[in-house]
């Protein structure tokens, strides 16, 4: 088939393993880029061999011919530059999470695209982790019977604000960055929520927004999720890039874990059975960041193939927009310290 062309909006530090997941699948082509600060997106072109870049989104979408775009900008210009790419009829839309910096603004973004048969996919590649995938067909297979509680944790103390100071300045933080990631794990997993607590406290001083988090939610079949975050925690296994996750059966129980060993532990009456997960690694990944940068090419090829009518994307806006609802409603919880019904937060 003839490669699909396609731009990316914003060159900072997340593009690079965007990009380079985008390289490995040979059906694409990424013919220009844009960031509104031009140095930073030849550099990028240069590594990538990029032929146009742009510090003009509107003479990119003027000039190029595109079959869908890809954008990695900050939240605040999320809804801008998708009104942008629907006004200059690009059908597919990608987008960095978290989707839209509010609530309102999210609703909005996915009611923009569904008015012009626009297909809007955001870039939540948690879920396509590989422990986590692995994870979730030992849970569907049954091995322990039906789990009748969970927990699910992201416990670290890595210096994320040295790759990404923006992140000091947000005033919501661990929740829209990292409880994006957590939550939709949390559905991939176990479903939609019916109801849920929230607390949230700010333990680094240099910091605007929340940088611990601790949900308690009930799903829709019943079952209990216990959920934290934090980027506060110094622990013996620091679970940076990935999450801890814990689901108990009754018949046994399966753990990922701990830290980010990446071994999943089924146990049964019989026993325990250990598997190390693997995966490979890229010349364009950083270690640090490895499965989640290894992630990339897994939903990429998803939405890819949504595309090209081969199969259906998992994280497309209106999916994701479940997500969203979590992450302010566990905001309202927190603010003012009551249970919030899901149904109710609209």
């Amino acid at each position: 088939m003839e490669k699909l062309r396609f731009a990316v909006l914003g060159t900072g530090f997340w593009s690079q393993f965007q990009v380079g997941a985008w390289s490995e699948i040979p059906e694409v082509e990424l013919v220009a880029l844009y960031n509104r600060t031009k140095a930073k997106a030849e550099v990028l072109a240069k590594r990538f061999q990029v032929e146009r870049i742009y510090d003009d989104a509107a003479e990119l979408f003027a000039k190029e011919k595109l079959d869908f775009v890809d954008i990695i900008t900050d939240v605040d210009t999320h809804f801008k530059f998708v009104e942008m790419a629907v006004d200059a009829g690009i059908k597919h839309i990608i987008c960095q999470k978290p989707m839209a910096p509010d609530w309102e603004t999210a609703k909005r973004m996915v009611e923009k695209c569904r008015q012009k048969s626009v297909s809007l996919y955001i870039h939540e590649n948690f879920r396509w982790q590989v422990p986590i995938r692995r994870f979730k067909r030992i849970l569907d297979s049954g091995v322990i019977g039906k789990p009748f509680k969970a927990r699910v944790s992201f416990l670290s103390g890595f210096p994320v604000f040295d790759n990404q100071p923006f992140l000091k300045e947000l005033p919501h933080f661990i929740l829209t960055d990292m409880g994006s990631h957590v939550l939709d794990i949390c559905r991939y997993l176990f479903g939609e929520a019916s109801k849920l607590w929230c607390q949230i406290r700010t333990v680094n001083p240099e910091i605007k927004g929340e940088d611990i988090a601790v949900i308690m939610m009930e799903m829709v079949n019943g079952m209990p999720l216990y959920t934290e975050m934090s980027y506060a925690s110094i622990v013996e296994h620091d679970m940076f890039s990935t999450v801890n996750v814990l689901v108990e059966g009754e018949k046994g129980s399966i753990a990922l874990g701990p830290g980010n060993s990446f071994e999943i532990r089924t146990t049964i009456a019989q026993g325990t059975t250990l598997e190390q997960v693997e995966f490979p690694s890229y010349n364009w990944a950083d270690s640090d960041y490895i499965v989640n940068h290894e992630s990339g090419i897994h939903i990429n090829r998803n939405i890819l193939n949504a595309m090209i009518q081969k199969g259906k994307a998992e994280t497309t806006g209106e999916d994701n927009l479940e997500t969203v609802r979590l992450v302010w409603a566990s905001y309202e919880s927190a603010k003012r310290g009551e249970l919030i019904y899901l149904r109710d937060f609209d």
